[in-house]
């Protein structure tokens, strides 16, 4: 028997049911409707069993390319995030560095500037030193020669 003639007979079985009283509805045997539901499909072509297993092979690949699609996602997302992460270290790195060559140069001109000053006033120093020791040698000659003019007269 053809689907088309048991769907008929289905609809026949409805037919001939018992009407409930005060409604619209029918009474009818659920053994011989699901019975007849059994027969249609046993006579499903074997193409439309392989249609709905092909249907469901390509939900299933879907549904995995769709789970590969969200784990390249979120591997790209975290990738993203890491190189984000990568690239505020080197800025955090940069302005230390930047900072650090500051902060040295600054120290290298205040001690610059210490020496400079402790060498000036080292000089200094110096200078008045041998401005007395100068004056001192002066006097010295001036007495030998006092004494030497003396003796020479």
């Amino acid at each position: 028997m053809d689907i088309l003639a048991l769907i008929d007979r289905i609809e026949e079985l409805i037919d001939s049911g018992r009407n409930v009283p005060f409604t619209a509805s029918k009474m009818v045997d659920p053994e011989r409707v699901y019975e007849l539901i059994d027969e249609i499909r046993s006579q499903f072509p074997d193409e439309l069993k392989q249609a709905r297993w092909i249907v469901k092979e390509r939900q299933e690949m879907l549904e995995e390319a769709e789970k590969e699609a969200n784990r390249i996602l979120e591997d790209a997302k975290s990738r993203a995030e890491a190189m984000a992460a990568e690239q505020e270290i080197v800025k955090l790195a940069e302005q230390q560095r930047a900072e650090i060559l500051d902060d040295a140069r600054t120290r290298e001109r205040e001690i610059r500037l210490g020496a400079e000053d402790y060498a000036d006033e080292m000089l200094a120093n110096l200078e008045v030193n041998l401005g007395k020791l100068l004056t001192a040698v002066q006097r010295g000659r001036d007495r030998l020669q006092g004494k030497v003019a003396q003796r020479g007269q």
